[in-house]
């Protein structure tokens, strides 16, 4: 990972921050901090924290250097109630069996065989699988339950092409749409299992994880971009070098400040960045985190949806034809906007195509005689 470390003074220092050149300690403070710090204890934002981190450290753990036992020590007081918390909360299985499956994966397992096999067990018997109306969520809990060898879903065979389906309508991803953008990466993230397989998947299926990343860039989106560059190379495909440095950059201005989050901040667009960076430059995952509560604050960014997005709308004869509309969509942007159109043109020869898509041009009707 790049030198994402940007540690702002103490508690009791003034809230500034430069950006810090020496190596990341590991994830020993990161751990810390989400296990302890950053959310109330066995909330759900909690909970979710928890289990994107576990997940991250669990795919990138063979990067860098083995994860040190006692960095996992804030852990063990999380492994011990972990059962009970799915008898109490088990509307949030996937959160506490994945919490669970990692954890041993990555060594604390305890004595014998660990408990994850009898939570799957018991959230398989529960029939919890079977409340989703997500298919998305149905793949999620396949995916952990097969951890453990068990299908709880074992007469939905139609779930994998539905997925697939899904994923290959590349024409829905070139509009902006988060949430199913968000569902594209995790469709190859469970496909592929985490890159660990070959999942498979179509030239279509390309060009959907493209015309997204392509939305992504353009609205300077790094979470998002993260996950599709990611989900790119899990697929065999390599991502274009300016998404990849666009994340990097956005990673490297990130800043790590004492303080509670108050809610929603940059946690997951630096976890999945860092991950990207895990994989695609062999950085393990590493943030300097102060003491106590942090929050992660993003830079900020310019994005070029919206005014793009204005531009073409206010065209009464648009074409889709990118070549000719070239001059006159740059013409109608700010100038910020205008270098990150052309930035996501550079990018990528596919550009065109999105914008054949991204510009809703009705074909012109020829009048009756």
């Amino acid at each position: 990972m790049t030198n994402v470390i940007p540690l702002g003074a103490r508690r009791q220092a003034p809230m500034t921050c430069a950006p810090v050149t020496q190596p990341a300690p590991g994830p020993a403070a990161l751990i810390e901090a989400v296990v302890r710090h950053r959310q109330p204890p066995n909330s759900v934002p909690w909970m979710k924290e928890c289990a994107e981190l576990l997940n991250i450290l669990e795919v990138t753990r063979h990067v860098g250097q083995p994860l040190p036992e006692e960095a996992l020590a804030p852990f063990l007081p999380v492994r011990a109630r972990l059962e009970e918390m799915l008898r109490f909360f088990p509307q949030y299985y996937r959160f506490l069996l994945s919490i669970a499956l990692d954890l041993e994966a990555l060594g604390l397992a305890g004595d014998g065989e660990g408990i994850a096999g009898a939570m799957v067990e018991r959230a398989a018997r529960q029939g919890l699988a079977r409340g989703e109306l997500s298919d998305l969520q149905r793949a999620e809990a396949r995916r952990l339950m097969a951890r453990r060898g068990v299908d709880p879903l074992p007469d939905d065979r139609g779930l994998e092409p539905r997925l697939r389906a899904f994923a290959a309508g590349a024409e829905r991803f070139a509009l902006p749409n988060r949430k199913a953008a968000y569902e594209l990466t995790h469709v190859v993230f469970y496909l592929s299992e985490y890159g660990r397989r070959d999942p498979g998947l179509s030239a279509e299926v390309a060009r959907s994880l493209t015309h997204a990343g392509l939305v992504a860039f353009l609205d300077r989106d790094s979470d998002l971009l993260a996950e599709v560059c990611i989900a790119l190379r899990q697929a065999g495909h390599r991502p274009p070098a300016a998404w990849e440095a666009e994340v990097g950059r956005t990673l490297q201005a990130t800043r790590i400040l004492p303080g509670a989050p108050g809610g929603m901040d940059g946690y997951h667009e630096a976890m999945v960045s860092a991950w990207l960076r895990a994989v695609s430059q062999g950085e393990p995952l590493a943030f300097d985190c102060p003491p106590g509560p942090c929050r992660f604050v993003p830079a900020p960014r310019d994005s070029a949806l919206l005014p793009l997005s204005l531009a073409l709308h206010d065209m009464p004869l648009r074409s889709a034809d990118w070549e000719r509309m070239r001059e006159r969509v740059l013409y109608r942007l700010p100038p910020e906007a205008r270098a990150t159109v052309q930035a996501a043109e550079a990018s990528t020869p596919d550009f065109p195509e999105f914008f054949a898509h991204f510009a809703r041009a009705e074909p012109r009707r020829r009048r009756a005689c």
